[in-house]
Order: structure tokens, then sequence, then C-alpha cells
């Protein structure tokens, strides 16, 4: 079990009965996880580590790491990969590096580091509200967030779906305020046919554990400005240009040799890794599309994507409440989540600062309570994945 999970446990679920469907015996005798590791070649990793042992060159920007830098920005299609140990402090440092300060606008639907980020940095991120249907902001919510003290925007592509980019752009254009994108969903997905890392005045990627894919931890700034590479690379290393020489503020965001070894073995993998993804999402799509009162979000068809995520909304009409449906799934070893329940102005440290948010991000609050996140990752096969169906079609004919 993941330590994040064990938290998520419903309060009743010693009392399995009450919830699963095949007689108190759970559907998977081990649980299933959103985001389960993928893992590439372990002989190829551990032929990597073992160079990294024999040259005793474990830190500060070793070959590995610049390989792994080199082939990330070939893939994604930028000039500049940055590497970090991981995207948290990658986005701190970008926003760092781009000079924000006062207010940025963010989404509230987005993972906590994202607000964390620019909150860590004395900032005020303020939320603006998402589309009900694209889980994505909305620029017409964005530009009602604009106040003199906006320096920026951080878009979120959220579960790998670009976020409205064109729009995002004029808007900075228009009130001269700085754009970057979280793109921690988004890795080896496209925008109008461009890679997602090449937008704005960069992005950050996230190579956590359980993204599609992964470094074990680490995460990274693409960009095509060099000016922004150069005080990234500059800040993640306190400030060093050579021996004994600081020249910027900095802190301690570099990768290690390992971290990259992982990546570039996962980077072997990967169309593998997006293939199992892709599969996946078909079933769910598939055996779970029609069933009245969950609605199923898709991925574009017309553009790349890790399949990464699979994402259900569970209307009124369903048989059964969200919650419950959540019991259900983890009361038969199937530990679906409700990302990101319930939005970080529904965090203690925003709720406290912001107790009246809630009234400008009704779609995040409609769809907050609605969604449900299900297993994936290459331990996922197509049969796990129609029998977690199964239990969501049998979940339907419960009621409350």
């Amino acid at each position: 079990m993941f330590p994040s999970d064990e938290k998520m446990m419903p309060s009743s679920y010693e009392s399995k009965r009450d919830f699963a469907i095949h007689g108190g015996v759970p559907a998977f005798s081990e649980p299933l996880h959103v985001g389960h590791p993928n893992v590439g070649s372990r002989e190829a990793f551990l032929h990597r580590v073992n160079e990294i042992l024999d040259r005793r060159w474990l830190s500060n920007n070793g070959p590995v790491v610049r390989e792994f830098e080199q082939r990330i920005a070939d893939y994604v299609g930028v000039k500049h990969c940055i590497a970090m140990c991981n995207g948290t402090i990658a986005m701190e440092i970008a926003i760092r590096a781009l000079d924000m300060k006062g207010e940025v606008i963010v989404p509230s639907w987005t993972f906590i580091a994202t607000a964390h980020a620019l909150s860590w940095q004395d900032i005020t991120p303020v939320f603006a509200d998402i589309d009900d249907v694209t889980h994505n902001l909305d620029p017409t919510a964005v530009r009602r967030m604009i106040t003199p003290r906006t320096t920026g925007i951080i878009g979120v592509h959220v579960w790998g779906r670009a976020a409205p980019i064109i729009e995002l752009e004029a808007i900075a254009e228009e009130h001269g305020l700085r754009l970057m994108f979280d793109a921690a969903h988004a890795f080896g997905c496209s925008y109008e046919g461009t890679r997602i890392g090449a937008f704005g005045q960069c992005e950050i990627l996230s190579f956590h554990a359980t993204k599609a894919f992964n470094s074990m931890e680490g995460g990274a700034i693409v960009t095509n400005d060099d000016e922004l590479a150069e005080k990234a690379r500059l800040m993640r290393n306190f400030g060093f240009a050579g021996y004994d020489n600081v020249v910027h503020p900095g802190t301690n965001g570099k990768m290690t040799e390992i971290c990259a070894a992982m990546g570039l073995t996962n980077l072997d993998s990967i169309d593998d890794f997006f293939d199992q993804n892709r599969r996946n999402y078909e079933t769910y799509l598939k055996e779970l599309s029609g069933l009245e009162g969950l609605s199923f979000v898709h991925h574009a068809t017309d553009e790349e994507s890790n399949y990464h995520y699979n994402v259900v909304e569970v209307g009124p009409s369903f048989g059964i409440s969200r919650d419950r449906l959540i019991e259900v799934l983890h009361a038969e070893n199937i530990l679906a989540r409700k990302y990101f329940w319930p939005g970080c102005h529904g965090m203690r440290p925003y709720k406290e600062l912001y107790p009246h948010a809630s009234l400008l991000l009704p779609n995040t609050e409609t769809v907050g309570s609605r969604v449900v996140v299900l297993p994936t990752g290459s331990n996922i096969t197509p049969g796990h994945a129609s029998k977690v169906c199964e239990v969501v079609r049998s979940a339907a004919r419960l009621r409350p």
C-alpha cells in the first residue's frame, strides 16, 4: 500500500461486507492503485547504476543527468531541459526565475503543490474557475481575477489534456503577465500537433513515481528561453557559476544520477507504457459508456496522449453518490481516488485565507464533487480494467 492511500481508506473499510459486491470477498486480492509506478528494463537500469557507482559521480550535474536532459529536450522539442530533484522545486525555481510576485492566477482544481509553490514564496495564489467540461482553466474566469497586483498566470494541463493555451497567451500578452504551465500530467501529450512543454515562457514537468513517465522522483523546467534556462541552472545549484563563484541566489534543486538513470531507462520503454495505458483507457471507455449518471472524461483522439488518467464523473442519476462509489471500490481493493477534492481553496491553508472562495468557483465545486480517477499503470491489464468496470456497473444498482 502506498502511504498516501492508507489515509484515504473510508472509516468503514473494515466492514467489507457493507460495501463489497461479491459477498464480502474483494474483487482483487492485491490493491489496484492510481498511478502504480511504471518500471522499464531492470537489467538496463542496474547496468546504468553500476556505471554510476564505478564513476563515483552521484550528483552535481553528472553525465547521466546531462544525457537525460538532452533526451527530454529532444523528446519534447525544446532547446532546454533543466532537470530538478522534483517537480515542486522546479516550479518554485521557475516562478522565481520569471520574477513573479504579488498575485498569480491559478486554478484551484490542481494538485496542492501548484498553489504551495507560490505561497511558499509569499506570492498570493488567486484561484480562477475551470470549464466544467474540460476541467481546465476558464479564460473568462481568469480575466475576472486580474487585478493591479497580478503578475502572472499558471495554467495546468489537467489529466494530460491541454489547457486553453491560445486564450491564456492572449490574456498574458494583453495584460503584460508572465505565463507558465504546470505540465505534470502531460508528458508525452500534444496540443495542435506540438508536444506540450514548448508553450508559455516555460513549462514544468514532474517525474514523480506515480506519473506516466517517472525517474523515481524528479522534475524539470523545459523552455526555449535561453536567459530563463541560464537563471534556472544557476538557481538549482545555489547560484554557483564555477568553483567558489556564486553569482545568483539559489537553492539545492539538483537531480541525482540514480534518478536520471531510472528516467533514461523508462524513457526507453515509454511507448510501451503509453500503449498499455491506451488499452486500459479504451477498455474503461467501452465498458462504462452508456451507464446512466456516469460520464467519461475523454482523451483527444487527434492528439498524442499518455492516457494515464482514467476519469469519470458521477452525476445525480447514478445509483449511488460519488463518495459511496469510492467506498465500494476501496472495499474491492480498487483504490480509486477523488482528485483533487476539495480543490486547493478547500484545503486548510487556503480555506482559512479565502473562506468564501467557493462563491467564485462554482464549476470547481461541481466537478470536485463528482470526479473519480480509476486505477492505471503498466501493472493494470485490460482484464483488470474490465473487472473494475464490472464492480462499477454493480455499484450502480445499489441504493443509498
